[in-house]
């Protein structure tokens, strides 16, 4: 059933633990590709209270244990997961660290343009060096994380920001406000090296938030330039985002590389009551009622 916050079952015997917010693409733009290949954006991202959830202790062996809604896909290869490459890279870092027990609760699709692997390790970071009392320049944190991944280094922060390159360059976002959302995926995962090759145009026009101080007409007037190829790719992405219009969005888009898309609604009570009538209508996909962090916050 949705809910409006973080998942609780993360507890126990737990010395730490630590949220990992699902992160937003309110846009995206492409303006361009390195000669490596990396793709430059310029993306205004936002997160929201709901994600997963990362516990962790001290264990006399390393232990990685899943739990959640999405735990059986990462269950089939729990080698890939991005948690175990941040644990083993902060240990390579920091030098002589402990073994750790670490548990994931996975309540975020995968490979869904909502950051969840991302902010999983991001939050692996973050654990680890609260647990072994790890301290980094800040710089190389930000090394490290952008090392996991170009979207590692966002949700270490997990605040409202605007990130360029290939999202390594970031600035906070103060002054936007918190959004009452529905998360919407119609549980396909969706490749983003395929979604960047079926994009005709790599060089589109950069970012510019329109000075005004209504923040929904800002957002209106700029992009995710791969929702039309995810689109062509996905034609689920289309009928999603109509039934979050139907519902009463005052804004639907889809995130990142999709398939997951949001629809901004007026109040929290509203955002819940439609991702309940949605959750009805399709038991089969994936409906969330969450709310935004603010700036500045």
């Amino acid at each position: 059933m949705p809910d409006m916050g973080m998942p609780l079952s993360v507890t126990g015997d737990f010395a730490v633990t630590e949220d990992a917010c699902a992160k937003i693409n309110l846009a995206l733009h492409v303006t361009g590709q390195r000669p490596d290949g990396y793709h430059l954006l310029e993306m205004l991202v936002t997160f929201a209270r709901h994600g997963d959830r990362l516990g962790f202790a001290p264990a006399d062996a390393d232990d990685f244990t899943l739990s959640g809604q999405f735990a059986d896909v990462l269950a089939d290869d729990p080698g890939t997961n991005l948690v175990l490459k941040a644990r083993d890279l902060l240990r390579e870092t920091a030098g002589d660290a402990p073994p750790v027990r670490i548990h994931l609760e996975k309540n975020l699709p995968v490979a869904s343009g909502i950051g969840g692997g991302s902010a999983d390790a991001a939050a692996t970071l973050r654990g680890l060096m609260r647990l072994w009392g790890v301290t980094l320049p800040a710089e190389t944190v930000a090394a490290l994380a952008l090392k996991l991944g170009a979207d590692v280094p966002m949700c270490l922060k997990s605040t409202p920001l605007i990130a360029r390159g290939i999202g390594e360059q970031i600035e906070t976002a103060d002054a936007l406000p918190s959004f009452a959302m529905v998360l919407a995926n119609p549980l396909k995962s969706v490749s983003t090296p395929e979604i960047f090759q079926r994009l005709v145009t790599k060089n589109n026009p950069p970012l510019v938030l329109k000075k005004t101080q209504h923040w929904m007409e800002a957002i209106r007037a700029t992009r995710n330039d791969l929702e039309m190829p995810a689109r062509e790719l996905v034609p689920e992405i289309a009928e999603i985002s109509n039934m979050l219009a139907a519902e009463g969005a005052l804004f639907t888009r889809m995130s990142g590389s999709g398939a997951t898309c949001f629809g901004i609604f007026e109040t929290p009570v509203a955002a819940l009551r439609a991702a309940e009538r949605l959750h009805a209508a399709r038991p089969d996909w994936y409906f969330q009622s969450t709310e935004t962090f603010a700036g500045g916050a």
